[in-house]
């Protein structure tokens, strides 16, 4: 059993955090919350998903699994206006997923999750770690799309950069302490990325919300933000691009 109310803007950055890494999903949901987690069919980037009871403005469930197409959700949030709620209700006799809009009333066939892979995340100790906005670093991937494939992130003391170099162009973004909200890189740390991933990643972030960067050398970067005012978790890992 499952049934729950939220705001149709938090079910709208739910579906927008997970569209960078999947489309079919499977939900782990208990009476205290619920999680999510996916890789890619690259096996590239990962995503984990846990968002809290709280989120909700009613949350009601034993302890169940839903596998959803997110596509089909997406076409429930088209008709939904910011500040609307939005009714989930699970018909595990018919194997559906309900959801209520007003006077509206969508009814989504479930997917088997038996054939959904919801990996472990690893927990990765990276040895800086930066926090800024995630407009800040949206603006550096912009800057670079138009030179490189990829992009580089480097931490070293009290700056962080994000840096593109092509064929005849390059870019850099230098943040330091004034441009961010915290830093803590006691070692000179540089990984580069593809960058459609981390772009698609970073877009998907809420405007006015903070970023959280785990970044070592030539290794996965971690890339967190919170969501529903603080109800809400969100946890990428992105593999490097090795350079020669």
């Amino acid at each position: 059993m499952f049934k729950a109310t939220l705001k149709s803007d938090i079910l709208k950055n739910i579906v927008n955090a997970i569209s960078p890494v999947s489309d079919e999903v499977k939900f782990s949901i208990t009476p205290e919350g619920m999680t999510m987690r996916a890789v890619d069919p690259t096996h590239i980037e990962m995503i984990g998903l846990d968002i809290n009871k709280a989120a909700f403005d009613s949350f009601e469930a034993d302890e169940t699994e839903i596998g959803l197409e997110l596509d089909k959700v997406r076409d429930v949030l088209k008709l939904a206006s910011s500040g609307d709620t939005i009714t989930i209700e699970q018909d595990s006799e018919r194997g559906k997923l309900i959801f209520k809009l007003g006077n509206i009333t969508r009814r989504m066939n479930l997917l088997d999750t038996s054939s959904i892979n919801a990996p472990k995340v690893p927990n990765l100790d990276l040895s800086a770690t930066i926090v800024a906005s995630s407009q800040e670093i949206l603006k550096g991937i912009k800057a670079s799309s138009d030179i490189s494939d990829h992009i580089s992130l480097s931490a070293d003391g009290e700056t962080f950069e994000i840096a593109s170099s092509g064929d005849t162009d390059s870019m850099n973004l230098v943040l330091d302490k004034s441009n961010l909200v915290s830093i803590n890189a006691p070692q000179a740390v540089r990984s580069a990325f593809t960058i459609d991933y981390f772009f698609n990643i970073i877009k998907a972030v809420p405007s006015d919300t903070n970023v959280t960067i785990g970044l070592d050398t030539d290794k996965p970067v971690k890339i967190s933000y919170g969501l529903a005012e603080g109800n809400g978790v969100v946890r990428y890992l992105l593999a490097p691009r090795i350079e020669d």
